[in-house]
């Protein structure tokens, strides 16, 4: 007989449930915050403090930034259909692709591929500019010449002494592709990498933090509503052609 399929995750029992083998009512609610039981469910173990003050600065450097695309498409889902808040999030989570949120996932994939394959920054560096390939985590179109979100994690990555290899390699790379900014995807992703997380849980904050993001923009959208003045405001901004 073929093994059955498990899931290491969660149980619901009549009583109790249980996460990650802890109990969640007995032991998790009231002692986890929930940045930590979020590294629970992820990982399957409780952070360090490191891990959980990182984690924490990473989710909060990238909730919200302004206008994205993510958050007018939010907005303009809940304005055409107001009872649907839980498809206005999705609309927005549904444009967190390689341009706009994705980028980290994409960064994580390129330091622990270099780390691997012991690469320099100069050789990846190098590649790109051959392919005419953007690097990702460099440039941004409001940040031009430094995206203060990527420098404040850097600092702090020091101050703490979690700037590790894929950190350093970070800068490194930041030195050979200058002078496009290193932008807020690049340090989420080395320093991620650094604290133990793996590759494939790096996109996994940026979908969390925007989700608050979105949450915010449209709380306000019901309370004074835009998103039918931004779909006016495409409409006007593109002419048609016959």
């Amino acid at each position: 007989m073929a093994d059955r399929p498990v899931s290491r995750i969660s149980q619901a029992y009549p009583d109790r449930v249980e996460v990650r083998g802890r109990d969640l009512t007995g032991d998790l609610m009231g002692r986890l915050t929930f940045t930590e039981y979020f590294h629970l469910l992820l990982t399957g173990r409780e952070p360090t403090e490191d891990q959980r003050f990182f984690l924490d600065l990473l989710l909060v450097s990238i909730a919200e930034h302004g206008m994205m695309p993510t958050n007018v498409a939010a907005r303009m889902t809940l304005a055409a259909d107001p009872q649907s808040l839980q498809g206005a999030v999705a609309a927005g989570i549904l444009g967190a692709g390689p341009v706009v949120l994705g980028t980290a996932e994409e960064c994580a994939r390129l330091l622990a591929e270099a780390e691997a394959a012991g690469r320099s920054a100069e050789e990846v560096a190098g590649e790109y500019r051959e392919r005419r390939r953007k690097v990702p985590g460099f440039g941004h179109p409001v940040h031009k010449l430094v995206d203060p979100r990527a420098e404040r994690i850097l600092e702090l990555a020091h101050e703490h002494e979690v700037d590790g290899a894929h950190v350093a390699f970070a800068r490194s790379l930041r030195d050979e592709v200058h002078p496009l900014p290193m932008n807020v995807s690049m340090p989420i992703a080395a320093v991620m990498l650094d604290l133990g997380f793996q590759v494939t849980a790096v996109k996994a904050v940026p979908i969390l933090a925007r989700t608050a993001g979105l949450l915010a923009h449209l709380a306000e959208e019901g309370e004074e509503p835009i998103g039918f003045l931004l779909a006016r405001a495409a409409e006007e901004a593109v002419e048609y052609e016959r």
